[in-house]
């Protein structure tokens, strides 16, 4: 259970406040409602691009790292498609020093064409290296390609590829600044060892002279139902025959995400799961397989990837997914199977409350969710989910018509490893 008080400030900037008197270091973490999701389509990546650009300092603070260091703390930041995430860990004595910190380049960040060439390069060169690069780098590229057509997910958050970011100028990156940086646009969470009535005074010194801006909140464009299978064949050579097979599936904040959820743990959450089991260890087609989701606000994706043992054919381990995907659609999981998933579900979610950030994280989330009190609610959902509940949202989700598959070739490879056909349902 994470207690908080919450508090918006006349700017519109949301706050959670969680005091937790055994814990010697604060966290303060910061959401901004901005992710790739926002990216203008022709502009991709400028969100995670923005994310290094706000490590570039301010008129005051020239360098924002190096102020964290003295304070004795550390600092990260990450981006996904919904949204941008800061945080900082240091001792809760200095927590004053990170309130400035967040607020100073909240508000006056040095935006100069010198620190966005240099930080357009390093994003230029990730790319490069994670997407282009590394085996099986561009699978989520062709994944979110085949998936979407209409929503914005439809490109990666890194970017759709080098020439979109290698455009990114220093004008669009002010407006973005201006657009999606400012108050109304995030959500402040902290945990440290002071209580709110502490706090609040020092949070109100900092953010509340910032002026507040309209805030554009367009929703995205919404994805139609996919209606057929979509394929596709990398022409990229990997190390070992491979496929990524992605469904549809339901929104973060609806119950059925919940339910999905626990089906990927079902099918692939430790050597004694389904996949692993039945496909690795039992008829050994696959080095390794993993069955995940995406987590995306929006609809997002519920993805299986697996390498093939060279030799076995890649159409061989696609129908063996498909038969251990057909067993859940047709069969009750065993209440057995159920609560071992569910005990390890509760021990995640016990061990994430153990961390200082991690609650942090969490009440932002679940604030940029639409409600912060869904942080304590989830375990419940997830001890509520029957095997009825699988059986049901396995057979909306696991549709040959809800489909996306992409194929890997092995460097060896030639003609004919991949026969376009369909399977049946």
């Amino acid at each position: 259970m994470i207690s908080f008080e919450r508090k918006i400030l006349k700017n519109g900037l949301r706050i959670l406040v969680h005091q937790d008197s055994s814990n010697p270091l604060a966290s303060v973490n910061i959401h901004y409602l901005v992710g790739s999701k926002h990216d203008p389509p022709d502009q991709t990546g400028l969100a995670h691009l923005f994310e290094h650009l706000m490590f570039g300092g301010t008129r005051r603070v020239p360098s924002y790292d190096l102020a964290v260091q003295n304070a004795g703390g550390e600092n990260n930041a990450f981006t996904t498609t919904d949204s941008t995430n800061y945080h900082i860990t240091l001792p809760a004595e200095n927590i004053e020093m990170a309130l400035f910190l967040e607020a100073d380049r909240m508000n006056g960040l040095r935006l100069v064409k010198t620190l966005f060439e240099r930080e357009k390069q390093v994003v230029l060169e990730e790319y490069k290296e994670t997407c282009l690069n590394k085996p099986y780098g561009d699978s989520f590229h062709l994944i979110s390609a085949l998936a979407y057509s209409r929503h914005p997910y439809r490109w990666p958050t890194i970017g759709l590829n080098e020439k979109h970011i290698s455009r990114l100028s220093l004008d669009q990156a002010r407006m973005f600044y201006k657009k999606y940086y400012q108050p109304a646009n995030a959500i402040l969470s902290i945990t440290s060892k002071y209580s709110s009535d502490k706090l609040l005074p020092l949070i109100e010194k900092y953010f509340e002279p910032i002026k507040p801006v309209a805030v554009d909140s367009k929703p995205s464009r919404k994805e139609p139902p996919q209606k057929k299978i979509h394929k596709v064949v990398s022409t990229k050579k990997s190390p070992a025959d491979a496929l990524y097979i992605a469904f549809h599936m339901s929104a973060r904040g609806h119950r059925d995400f919940y339910v999905a959820d626990l089906i990927s743990d079902i099918l692939s959450n430790g050597q004694s799961t389904r996949l692993y089991k039945n496909l690795v260890r039992g008829k050994q087609l696959v080095s390794t397989i993993d069955a995940y989701i995406t987590a995306s606000i929006d609809p997002g994706l519920f993805i299986l990837e697996a390498k093939a043992i060279p030799g076995v054919p890649i159409k061989t381990v696609e129908a063996a997914i498909w038969e251990e995907l057909k067993n859940l659609k047709n069969h009750l999981v065993p209440v057995k199977e159920l609560t071992k998933m569910k005990n390890t579900i509760e021990s995640s979610l016990e061990f994430s409350e153990i961390n200082g950030l991690n609650k942090a994280i969490t009440l932002g989330f679940f604030e940029m969710l639409g409600d912060a009190h869904l942080t304590n609610q989830e375990f419940e959902i997830y001890q509520g989910i029957h095997p009825t509940d699988i059986l049901r949202v396995a057979k909306t989700l696991f549709r040959v018509n809800n489909c996306n598959v992409v194929y890997y070739r092995r460097a060896k490879d030639g003609p004919g490893f991949f026969e376009e056909d369909e399977d049946d349902d």
